[in-house]
């Protein structure tokens, strides 16, 4: 074929396409039915139910709506868990819009010092273009999640409720998003003028308080304590009185977030099984612990989320969530959709070569809560959602065992429950990846 598309190499695809009728045919279907519905797999469907051998979740989900919060909500929903047994409530929620204020403020200000950091380069250097393609997103990583907690607390739901702005977050994030823009364009001009440490300070504090005053605007302020009191599910009464954030993180939390470890499966060539990796500028809070991974094998993460369900406990993960994924269903599955026969072709991609050629990455974080064994091997996945009540069985999906190994990315689990290898590797010094590697993407 010549390097430019002639007509005589268009009129052999379209006498190839024209011969064949089973072309024409998934032609027809497809011109007035969504192809999804067309390649859907109903074996794959019917074989599929939400029953689990062990199943944790009895309350009711959450709902991010148009937010790209999930991170957060997972976080929270995996410490409410506890918060409620404690409380002798049925359901509880902390603030998700209590998390996210202080997220953002903390994302704007790490991500000023990572322009201050590289204002030396040119506006077109790839690290710069890559920071200034996302100064105000929503998403975030288990260590950004704990980060928070750490620092800022946290606070019942009803002490900071929900917004509009919380729940549909384009708005805000776009008059972030120009404010912080003209934050970097400032702070770099400063320093190619030569300007002092103590003048970029002033100018960097001046745009966080814009930031704030935004944040305030959109999302209320946060509580600096909370008067506590509440009623249990057998209707007696208990008064806390008033707590600060970190006070009710504290009396609440009933686990050691903080000897929670990410574990990753990132099976490219170069990235090695048992090394630590960080993703250069991946952060929110300044002076945190950075967000560090563990790469591991598909079935280690496998084994270690179902031992941590079959004692008991949910686990966080992140994932990409849409591929292979029937919404209304609330249903993952790795041959959900018969995409090779529909359209002829053989897809011979791995999870390596998708993250090599920028076909996948981490979009979604949420936490399994069920798991189905039948000898010793799981077999399908319970996941608690926090896209509200209408998908799948009440907001919680169902995970066929064959989209965990080639989508599920990264999971959160306890250090302990590694075996010694594993755990003696988490003392080496990590790797560093670009800031615009895949792993550094944000759920």
């Amino acid at each position: 074929m010549p390097a430019a598309l002639d007509q005589a190499t268009v009129e052999r695809f379209a006498k190839d396409f024209g011969a064949t009728p089973t072309y024409r045919l998934l032609q027809n279907a497809v011109a007035t039915t969504p192809v999804d519905d067309v390649a859907l797999d109903r074996a794959v469907v019917t074989h599929t139910e939400p029953s689990m051998s062990h199943l944790l979740d009895d309350w009711t989900v959450t709902d991010q709506k148009k937010s790209g919060r999930c991170w957060l909500f997972a976080g929270a929903n995996l410490l409410r868990v506890g918060a409620a047994r404690t409380l002798g409530v049925k359901d509880f929620e902390f603030s998700q819009n209590h998390l996210m204020f202080w997220d953002k403020l903390e994302k704007a200000n790490h991500w000023l010092e990572s322009i201050l950091e590289t204002a030396d380069r040119d506006v077109d250097d790839r690290t710069v273009a890559h920071l200034l393609a996302g100064p105000a997103e929503d998403g975030g990583q288990w260590n950004m999640f704990v980060a928070l907690v750490n620092k800022h607390g946290l606070v019942p739901k009803v002490a900071m409720p929900e917004t509009q702005s919380s729940s549909d977050t384009g708005r805000l994030n776009r008059a972030l998003s120009t404010v912080l823009r003209q934050g970097a364009r400032d702070l770099r001009a400063e320093v190619r003028a030569g300007r002092g440490a103590g003048d970029l300070r002033e100018t960097k504090t001046d745009v966080l308080s814009t930031v704030h005053r935004i944040l305030a605007i959109h999302l209320g302020t946060p509580p600096e304590r909370v008067y506590w009191q509440w009623q249990d599910k057998d209707r007696g009464f208990h008064r806390e009185g008033w707590l600060t954030p970190r006070d009710f993180a504290e009396r609440y939390v009933n686990i050691p977030i903080e000897e929670y470890v990410c574990l990753v499966h990132d099976p490219r060539p170069d990235n090695v099984v048992g090394r630590t990796y960080t993703v250069e500028h991946l952060g929110n809070v300044v002076g945190a612990a950075p967000v560090v991974y563990l790469n591991v094998e598909a079935d280690v993460l496998k084994q270690l989320t179902m031992d941590s369900l079959v004692d008991g406990q949910p686990v966080w993960f992140g994932c990409d969530t849409d591929k292979m994924s029937h919404s209304g269903l609330g249903l993952w599955d790795a041959r959900l959709y018969d995409y090779d026969g529909l359209y002829d072709i053989q897809t011979t991609m791995t999870k390596a070569d998708r993250l090599l050629h920028r076909a996948t990455l981490m979009t979604h974080a949420m936490l399994f809560t069920g798991v189905d064994v039948d000898d010793g091997v799981p077999r399908r996945w319970r996941v608690e959602n926090s896209w509200g009540e209408s998908r799948g069985d009440k907001g919680f999906w169902t995970m066929n065992d064959s989209w965990f190994a080639e989508y599920v990315f990264e999971i959160a689990v306890h250090r302990d429950r590694l075996p010694a290898e594993l755990l003696s590797a988490l003392d080496a010094e990590p790797v560093r990846l670009p800031a615009w590697d895949p792993m550094g993407a944000l759920a």
